[in-house]
């Protein structure tokens, strides 16, 4: 992929917005996804729920996705040499046995009335390592499953599907909380079956070839993978924009529960509901972009993070709950077709070989959100929870811009290089 010119590009059809699904392996790795990430995200509602309820701050929920950032900070280099070293389907498959296992867990903590808050530390550094290993294993596995000219295509729509999840989840783990009998308890035993489905599911994909060279160490491929990031201009301003954006925008997050019951003065549902929100924007988004020309990437990506920045601004300034939960379609919307099409020119860009260390690279977005999510949690308790999401919109502003013109700076200076 490396070396294509814009012209060659700009000469391939535009597939249509789902002819990836036309292909039935990629078919059984869609549909894990969706399985493991709507276990995901209904356990999000639920573990931000239970650690307000144990802790009664921000700075709960903040430990807890600390705790997830850690344990990536610690998997994350891993996994990428890990993903072009071995098996993919072996790696997916232990992944989400671990996630299903941390869930059943913690369901059975809670429905014995037992649970702790240190459980719930225990359990996101679980999932936090699950999902390390999980990303760039699974984004691997797409670029060997499909042709290179749906690849764009079907990043897309893998995201779409996850961001579906985001719709899905969040609701209906709002509703079975508020239901006594099924509760949170109810909703990790839920998140469990669902993962153990994934399990099964992605068990079903076909066996891949390690892309990574042989006669080299583990540190080795590390090493080399961040030489060639950084023998690479193009790579390496869309991993560092990438992180920088997650890293300062994705917190706010973290900020949801508490807004909800201390500002809006509401239930579990009404988290539920305003996490849906952001997921209806977010599939919309990649959905609109599943079948967009790669060359048209770079500007879709400037503008889906100036308005990421601004909307997350205006959603902390609107004191009534429907008009922000309105808002929020489009925070979620720009934040996640910022991120697909980041991942879709990584992905476009780099060489076979070295997406899976490319994509562990991408994932240290999570591990600077994880950690960011702690102080920020202190900052909100400090100085209120709508001007630190202020302070977040604007930084995400800042960090869009500098990119933006750290792109235009590298097509003026070789032009040739920079297609997308």
């Amino acid at each position: 992929m490396a070396g294509e010119t814009e012209a060659t590009r700009s000469d391939t059809p535009t597939p249509g917005r789902f002819d990836a699904l036309q292909n039935p392996t990629y078919r059984w790795l869609w549909w894990g996804g969706i399985f493991v990430f709507l276990a995901s995200q209904a356990q999000q509602v639920a573990r931000g729920w239970l650690a307000y309820e144990l802790t009664g701050n921000n700075k709960g929920l903040g430990g807890v996705i600390f705790g997830f950032g850690v344990s990536s900070l610690i998997a994350v280099p891993a996994s990428g040499v890990v993903a072009d070293r071995f098996s993919k389907r072996k790696i997916l498959v232990f992944a989400q046995s671990a996630m299903a296992v941390a869930a059943l867990g913690i369901a059975i903590a809670v429905a014995t009335d037992t649970v702790q808050y240190w459980m719930l530390i225990v359990a996101s550094v679980v999932q936090g390592s699950g999902m390390s290993f999980l990303g760039p294993a699974r984004l691997a596995m797409t670029a060997d499953l499909v042709d290179r000219k749906l690849l764009t295509n079907a990043i897309f729509l893998s995201n779409a599907s996850i961001q579906a999840t985001r719709v899905i989840g969040p609701v209906v783990a709002g509703v079975l909380i508020a239901i006594e009998p099924v509760g949170i308890a109810g909703v990790y035993f839920i998140g469990t079956a669902l993962a153990a489905l994934s399990v099964a599911t992605v068990a079903r994909l076909p066996k891949t070839r390690p892309r990574a060279r042989s006669g080299r160490s583990a540190f080795g491929d590390l090493a080399d993978g961040v030489r060639y990031v950084r023998r690479n201009p193009q790579i390496s301003r869309l991993l560092v924009i990438g992180v920088l954006v997650v890293m300062i925008g994705f917190p706010h997050v973290t900020l949801l529960p508490g807004l909800v019951e201390d500002d809006f003065e509401l239930d579990a549902w009404a988290f539920g509901a305003l996490t849906a929100s952001a997921a209806v924007g977010a599939v919309s988004a990649s959905l609109f972009l599943a079948n967009v020309e790669n060359r048209r990437l770079g500007a879709f990506q400037f503008r889906a993070g100036a308005i990421f920045a601004v909307s997350l601004a205006v959603f902390a300034a609107i004191p009534a709950y429907w008009p922000a939960a309105a808002v929020m379609v489009i925070v979620g919307g720009a934040s996640s077709a910022f991120q697909a099409m980041n991942n879709s020119q990584v992905l476009s860009i780099a060489d076979v070989e070295y997406h899976g260390r490319v994509q562990s690279l991408l994932m240290l977005a999570f591990t600077g959100f994880g950690l960011a999510a702690l102080p920020v949690g202190f900052l909100a308790d400090a100085y209120g929870i709508r001007e630190v999401m202020v302070v977040l919109g604007a930084l995400v502003g800042v960090a869009v811009i500098s990119g933006e013109s750290w792109r235009s700076r590298q097509a003026r200076d070789a032009p040739e290089a920079v297609s997308l």
